[in-house]
């Protein structure tokens, strides 16, 4: 599996993702075959901003982050967009979706 979804920039790392909004659950769905990007579902709609806000939500609680240290750099309207985290998170990524 490539890592085309995951880069180390500075002092954070970016993250492509997917988002499914309106699902049944909150979670790490994997890496998207087609777009190589993480796949992320939230429950919140894609309305006034809530899915962004929980897809930040659960990326931070699956780190152990602050919800401060996650933040949507790119595709703020779009179900494509690209997440920035403080620090370097690129092992505990890795092994989130190898664990799925």
């Amino acid at each position: 599996m490539g890592s085309e979804w995951l880069r180390l920039s500075a002092s954070s790392t970016l993250v492509e993702v997917d988002i499914q909004p309106s699902a049944k659950r909150s979670e790490v769905v994997g890496i998207e075959p087609w777009r190589g990007r993480l796949k992320v579902a939230v429950r919140a709609p894609p309305v006034d901003g809530e899915a962004n806000a929980e897809l930040i939500e659960v990326v931070a609680r699956i780190l152990g982050l602050k919800r401060a240290e996650v933040s949507i750099v790119a595709g703020l309207t779009s179900r494509r967009k690209t997440l920035r985290i403080e620090g370097d998170h690129i092992s505990a990524l890795r092994l989130l979706v190898e664990a799925e």
